[in-house]
């Protein structure tokens, strides 16, 4: 049993370590893409808003892939709940800015 134990402490950390990883590239994509879409709007570019789309969009999927891990680790009911919210509600935003990316490039 021992043995187990040790592989499921190692897959809990791996798992951790991942989820940090993609939340902090998902945060850090946002944000760049956020500053992007100010410096574009400043311009006037007339491709200000399909450059923050794409930019929301994927920092959105790093987030949303996130989420999906977590889903590996939780141990409760509730917990799994949760998260299956916020992956509903990322996977809406997602959809939602991918569409609007389509409409945009039309």
């Amino acid at each position: 049993m021992e043995f187990l134990e040790l592989l499921h402490l190692i897959l809990e950390n791996i798992v951790d370590g991942a989820i940090l990883l993609f939340e902090f590239i998902g945060v850090g994509i946002i944000i760049f893409s956020g500053l992007r879409g100010f410096w574009s709007y400043l311009h006037r570019s007339p491709d200000t808003k399909l450059t923050l789309a794409r930019g929301l969009a994927m920092g959105l999927e790093f987030k949303l892939g996130s989420e999906i891990l977590r889903t590996v680790v939780v141990r409760d009911w509730k917990e799994i709940g949760t998260v299956a919210g916020i992956i509903a509600l990322r996977a809406a935003l997602t959809f939602l800015i991918h569409w609007e990316i389509k409409e945009e490039e039309k």
